[in-house]
C-alpha cells in the first residue's frame, strides 16, 4: 500500500471548505491526475453518493467508481475502486481560525493482483502528485469562491 500524507491552510472557512470538497467532481480543478470526474447519481451529496473518476497516470487512462463513506463536519472519506486499485482519500479539517482551515490530506492506494508488484515502484510518482494537490487545492478552492 501507498499513502501520501500533505497538511496546509486554505484561506476559507473549515465549513465552506467542506462544502467545496465534499463534491467529488471538483477533483478535476485541483487533483492533477484527474481527467474527468462526474457524479452518478442525484441529490444533496451525502455518505452512498457516487462519482466516476477518469485519471491519467503514467501515460495511461484508467476509471475508478468513488463513493463518500463518510461525511462529518470536520471529515471527509471517499472510497474508489476497479479492478487494479482500491483508493482512499481521507481529509480531516481544523479551523485555524474563522476565515482560514487547517487540512489534513491522506490518500491511500491499495493495489490488487499482480498491480501490487508495482506498488513499492511507483511511490516517488504519487509523492509528487501530493505535492502537487497541497500546492493547487488552497487556490482551486478559494478561486472557487469569487
Amino acid at each position: 500500500m501507498i499513502t501520501v500524507e500533505r497538511s496546509f491552510v486554505v484561506g476559507l472557512p473549515l465549513d465552506e471548505l467542506v462544502a467545496y470538497l465534499e463534491d467529488f467532481s471538483r477533483t478535476e480543478e485541483w487533483d492533477p491526475g484527474t481527467v474527468r470526474c462526474v457524479r452518478l447519481d442525484e441529490g444533496p451529496v451525502r455518505p452512498g453518493a457516487r462519482w466516476r473518476n477518469t485519471s491519467r497516470f503514467r501515460g495511461r487512462t484508467t476509471e475508478l467508481e468513488y463513493r463518500l463513506v463518510e461525511r462529518e463536519p470536520s471529515r471527509l472519506v471517499f472510497v474508489g475502486e476497479n479492478k487494479t486499485v482500491t483508493a482512499t482519500d481521507d481529509l480531516s479539517f481544523e479551523a485555524a481560525s474563522p476565515s482560514v482551515t487547517r487540512l489534513d490530506y491522506r490518500a491511500s492506494l491499495r493495489f490488487k493482483g499482480l498491480a501490487r508488484l508495482a506498488g513499492p515502484f511507483l511511490r516517488s510518482e504519487f509523492e509528487r502528485l501530493g505535492d502537487e494537490v497541497a500546492e493547487r487545492l488552497p487556490t482551486a478552492a478559494t478561486q472557487h469562491r469569487t
